[in-house]
């Protein structure tokens, strides 16, 4: 694409997006020792940073490869618009409800095999909040349901409902299983939506999502067979990604529309589940307290390979992206904490009371 094309594309999408400010930080100055940090390896392949504060852009730059036309693969980040998708269509009615049977939506694969009742049993919640009677482990190598094993296949829908149950499986007093980083229960969740809503659930997204935010430029994985993959993978770019976060830091609006019901980021950005260490799990959302100049402040966000974070802090009013390509390398997330807490939170205003 040539240069001036390059820039009339940037300036409509900022156009389309959130207003810049110039304002809107306490301590604009933190950030001034990211672009060496990042220059010097602190935070590899780093390739934006986006903070989001009372709905204005307040900072935005871009590093290495990165840029406003770049459509950033941040992985399972996307996961979380899978959750929305599924609000969405319990709130048309479409899934009757996060207790509805999962599989009682993809009866036009039956039978499926390793169908026991502990299969039957599994609900959209299960799903969406990685606690289900699947035998699937991303974080273990020999796990049956593991992502890599999906990837090897054709149908990945027909791997997904043919995959074992696991033995001993139990729920807590909470009614929830164990919780499992299963990439396949969410991809089945899109499978879901899809013959709920009669619609391919791609569609569905940007036509329910993407579009109401002004977002026209995306790219979605695809199964050999064509099933979107909506357990990560959707690329947008980092200022498209900024929009989605705060709409859910607005309780679901954009613009003065409610695009996703607020009743569903509440449930949604709720702790559901105790995760890795320190995390917590809602319905497809990453939850856990990040060190700020205000004091501690619980955030959610959504998270993917390579250290990529979609940040939201409803307390302080503001959201954040962090866009990296560091994929499957040791301590990224962690890394990614530290860009936040050492340069980005401690520049955002203190907030009383979410205000």
């Amino acid at each position: 694409m040539k240069a001036w094309l390059r820039a009339l594309v940037a300036s409509l999408a900022l156009a389309a997006s959130l207003p810049a400010a110039a304002t809107g930080l306490s301590d604009p100055a933190r950030l001034d020792g990211l672009p060496e940090a990042v220059a010097r390896g602190a935070f590899p392949k780093t390739s934006a940073v986006l903070i989001v504060s009372e709905g204005s852009l307040v900072y935005e730059h871009y590093f290495g490869a990165g840029g406003s036309d770049v459509l950033d693969d941040t992985r399972s980040a996307m996961k979380s618009v899978t959750s929305l998708a599924v609000g969405l269509a319990i709130s048309e009615g479409a899934i009757a409800s996060v207790k509805a049977s999962a599989f009682s939506y993809l009866s036009d694969l039956a039978p499926f095999a390793h169908d026991t009742p502990a299969k039957e049993a599994i609900t959209i919640q299960d799903l969406l909040t990685m606690s289900s009677a699947l035998d699937c482990n991303d974080d273990d190598r020999a796990s049956p349901g593991l992502e890599d094993n999906m990837h090897a296949r054709q149908n990945w829908t027909r791997w997904a409902v043919d995959l074992p149950t696991l033995s001993g499986y139990q729920r807590d007093s909470a009614g929830l299983g164990p919780w499992r980083y299963c990439t396949a229960g969410a991809f089945l969740l899109g499978q879901i939506v899809q013959r709920a809503t009669k619609t391919p659930v791609d569609r569905y997204i940007d036509a329910k999502i993407l579009s109401p935010l002004g977002i026209t430029r995306r790219t979605w994985p695809y199964s050999p067979t064509g099933e979107a993959m909506t357990g990560g993978g959707l690329r947008l770019t980092a200022r498209d990604a900024a929009n989605l976060a705060w709409m859910l830091a607005d309780g679901g609006r954009w613009q003065g529309r409610q695009v996703v019901p607020s009743a569903w980021v509440d449930a949604a950005l709720a702790v559901r589940r105790p995760a890795y260490p320190g995390l917590d799990y809602g319905y497809l959302f990453w939850g856990r307290k990040f060190t700020t100049a205000c004091g501690d402040v619980y955030g959610w966000y959504m998270a993917g390979n390579g250290g990529n974070a979609i940040v939201i802090l409803k307390d302080l009013r503001a959201t954040v992206v962090v866009a990296r390509t560091n994929f499957n390398a040791k301590g990224m997330h962690d890394q990614t904490k530290a860009l936040l807490e050492t340069y980005v939170l401690p520049a955002l205003m203190c907030r009383t009371g979410g205000t």
